[in-house]
């Protein structure tokens, strides 16, 4: 199939136009969102490599749950501030700016703004766990419940 046969397809009827412009715009808001990833500033982790970040360089793990999901369940050693009381100046992050910040969440939805944050302060390793405490649990890995 050349360039010809397709334009001629995409022009072919009001049908064939509706699905290639839709084609067009998922193309383009996939590339828009990966390019997006790539200069983001931080990483994401999954479970499997927060737990190896954690054992081999001491991660601090900053969750962002809200007190009383936090009571239910959180990763072990990991540090309760809730988003809007997370300041990178506070004392808590204050000699961590070289040292490897996990930022946590339920779903891993408010850990990027938190983390963007922190590349901004001069945070040199910032990572958020992809899919928050929710992918944390679907790999079977242990929560620990109260403060």
């Amino acid at each position: 199939m050349n360039f010809e046969e397709v334009l001629a397809f995409a022009t072919r009827s009001p049908y064939n136009q509706i699905l290639s412009l839709g084609l067009v715009a998922l193309t383009i808001g996939l590339v828009y969102t990966e390019v997006a990833r790539l200069f983001r500033g931080y990483k994401a982790l999954r479970p499997a490599e927060l737990t190896h970040l954690i054992n081999s360089e001491n991660a601090l793990v900053i969750d962002l749950s809200a007190s009383n999901d936090f009571e239910k369940g959180h990763i072990a050693g990991s540090r309760n501030v809730l988003p809007s009381a997370f300041d990178p100046e506070s004392k808590l992050l204050a000699g961590a700016k070289s040292q490897p910040v996990v930022l946590v969440c339920r779903t891993g939805q408010a850990s990027g703004a938190a983390a963007n944050r922190l590349k901004k302060a001069g945070f040199e390793k910032v990572y958020v766990l992809e899919g928050g405490i929710a992918a944390w649990q679907q790999a079977d890995l242990p929560l620990i419940k109260g403060r």
